[in-house]
Order: C-alpha cells, then sequence, then structure tokens
C-alpha cells in the first residue's frame, strides 16, 4: 500500500453506487476504446517522473483563484496548509491510479470515496474543519479542462504527434469520467 495519509485505496469501502456495468456504459458514452487504454498507461509511463511538476501547475493554477482556493479554507476562512498539501498527495496518487489501476470495483469503490470527499465527507479525512461544505460542482466540472490542458506539453516530452494525440485524448476521456463518477454524490436520484 501506498504511504500517502488518507489514501484508502487498498482499504475496505464502501460500495459505490455506480455499477461495474454503469461504468461499462460511461466508457462506450465516452467512445473508450483498447487503444485509449494503451495510450493512458503510456500516458502515465511519461507523467510518472513529473508528477510534481505537473502538480506545480495545478497547484499554482487553483491558487491564484480565490474561488477555487476556497475549497481548502480551514474554520478561519483561509485556506489550509496542511489540507493542501495532504490533498496533494493523494492527487498525485491519483495520476497514477488513473493510468495504472485496473477500473475495476476496487477503483470505483475508491472514485466514489473521492466523490465524498468533495461533498458530504469534506475536510474529514484531514480532520480539518472548513467553512465549505462542498466543492461546488460547477467548478469541478470545468476543471476539467485545465487538468487536461495543461497536462499536453508533459505528454508531448519525446513524443511523436501521433502518440501525443492519442495520450492526451485517452487522458481528457479518462478525467472527463473521473468527473463524471465523481458528480454522482451532488444528486444521486438523477444520476
Amino acid at each position: 500500500m501506498t504511504d500517502i495519509a488518507g489514501y484508502t485505496f487498498d482499504q475496505q469501502l464502501a460500495q459505490s453506487p455506480v455499477s461495474t456495468a454503469e461504468l461499462d456504459r460511461l466508457l462506450s458514452t465516452l467512445l473508450w476504446t483498447d487503444d485509449d487504454s494503451a495510450a493512458l498507461a503510456r500516458a502515465g509511463a511519461v507523467l510518472e517522473p513529473r508528477i510534481e511538476e505537473v502538480l506545480d501547475v495545478w497547484y499554482g493554477y487553483v491558487g491564484s483563484l480565490p474561488h477555487l482556493v476556497a475549497s481548502f479554507n480551514g474554520a478561519d476562512g483561509r485556506p489550509s496548509g496542511a489540507y493542501l498539501a495532504a490533498v496533494r498527495n493523494r492527487f498525485g496518487q491519483w495520476i497514477r491510479d488513473l493510468c495504472t489501476r485496473p477500473w475495476d470495483q476496487t477503483w470505483l469503490n475508491y472514485q466514489h470515496e473521492i466523490a465524498r470527499r468533495h461533498t458530504d465527507a469534506m475536510g474529514d479525512t484531514d480532520h480539518i474543519t472548513s467553512d465549505q461544505t462542498h466543492v461546488p460542482l460547477r467548478y469541478l466540472i470545468a476543471f476539467i479542462w485545465p487538468i487536461t490542458a495543461t497536462v499536453r506539453p508533459f505528454l508531448a516530452t519525446g513524443s511523436d504527434p501521433a502518440d501525443l494525440d492519442a495520450m492526451h485524448t485517452a487522458w481528457f476521456k479518462a478525467v472527463t469520467l473521473t468527473v463524471c463518477l465523481w458528480s454522482q454524490p451532488y444528486d444521486p436520484s438523477r444520476w
């Protein structure tokens, strides 16, 4: 198991309300292919040694926008450095998991746990009392593009144009899938 505070992938978690059959339907909706799976694995290998640099870019972006960094507020209404650091470690592991783990029931269960941490359990993992009750869904959805666009330069290192496009497309689809799954607790009855 990876030694990251609050990282509970391999622990017994609540069953995701999203079934593997529903996951398959989402993947078909995203036009996911075996080529995408292979391209995402290649993307993971390219990103692995540069994850901290990727996180620097993402955290710079989030930190520059008060409405986004507010999701990391403590009880005093100011961003919590400890909370930002703890989430950063898990965010890096999310990159690894997205690119290398099988998308099975265990993976779905952990995606649901991440989703809860954006909603009703926000701050619980790191014992942070926040002045925020959830990450607004609109920002989670809008964040798909920055997380996709900012990864392309990292994937470009040593990649031919066709492979770069394949890896970037697979990354975009995978990020979109993740946010789809993370949206479930926001309105379970309509998901």
